[in-house]
């Protein structure tokens, strides 16, 4: 039994494109019968760097309730944007578990348009958080975020890059509505994270004051009450997390009919995430 979880950062991304492509290539002009017999024995996903804490779990839970305990799954956790760029450049991936729906839209009109077998589908929604390792964040929930900010002007707050990333894009949304982003960008006062992995990684080390995060990474830590806020899922665009089939590959259909069993949706539930029907 293997399972081998990755986190692409954009150092190794153009080694690891330019290694698929030549992979490709390769297969393309000499087929190979143990290259086909090792991509039936592992599954490959690519998912949405805040699926690192609870996505483990919900594969370990799958192998054990379909009884596969030699199904060989690997993964790799980047943001969805960086994900995307890579399947449509050849990154040899079985399923793309992304963390908003556009992604893996924009990957079924550039790749399978007309094909019904790959059809993205919703498997959770996602909730955002602000979060702090440093100082009480309890707070807000009386205090407006405006007010919050306004004792002290050299306070940092990191969001996830919101052109790749779904978690910053609604966090940018969020502090434009407040009226916050221009000028905190202005200030310099915004920290922008690759990815929501990252952001948390500077929120939780103290490298800024506060991170809006996904609320399932501050599940993962048993963050204390006074650590966290959960922003109202209505003040910011809902974060509908969509996944599609890359390839025709029958345990790929059958781990995503598991994601989004009951079974699977109660480990998203556990997690910090919202349901979906």
């Amino acid at each position: 039994m293997r399972l081998k979880y990755l986190v692409v950062t954009s150092a190794c991304l153009a080694l690891m494109l330019t290694a698929c492509t030549k992979e490709q290539s390769v297969e393309a002009t000499q087929p190979d019968a143990n290259s086909a017999t090792e991509q039936s024995q592992i599954l490959r996903i690519a998912a949405a760097a805040n699926l690192s804490d609870v996505l483990p779990e919900i594969i370990e839970g799958y192998k054990a309730d379909r009884n596969l305990p030699n199904q060989e799954i690997e993964v790799t956790f980047a943001s969805s944007g960086k994900l995307y760029s890579q399947i449509i450049s050849g990154a040899p991936y079985d399923i793309f578990l992304s963390a908003n729906q556009t992604f893996p839209a924009q990957l079924v009109d550039e790749m399978f348009k007309g094909d019904t077998s790959h059809i993205p589908f919703t498997y959770t929604q996602g909730q955002l958080s602000i979060y702090s390792a440093t100082k009480p964040v309890s707070a807000l929930n009386q205090t407006p975020l405006t007010e919050f900010l306004q004792g002290d002007d050299k306070t940092k707050i990191t969001i996830a890059n919101p052109e790749l990333a779904p978690y910053g894009e609604s966090a940018k949304v969020y502090l434009q509505d407040q009226n916050l982003y221009d000028s905190l960008t202005t200030q310099k006062r915004i920290i922008q994270a690759e990815n929501i992995g990252q952001a948390f990684q500077y929120a939780h080390t103290g490298s800024v004051d506060y991170g809006f995060v996904a609320h399932s990474q501050v599940t993962a830590i048993k963050a204390t009450p006074e650590q966290f806020y959960i922003l109202p899922p209505a003040s910011y665009p809902a974060i509908l997390q969509d996944g599609v089939l890359v390839t025709d590959v029958a345990a790929a259909a059958d781990f995503t009919d598991y994601l989004r069993s009951p079974a699977g949706q109660a480990y998203f539930s556990k997690a910090g995430y919202l349901a979906v029907k």
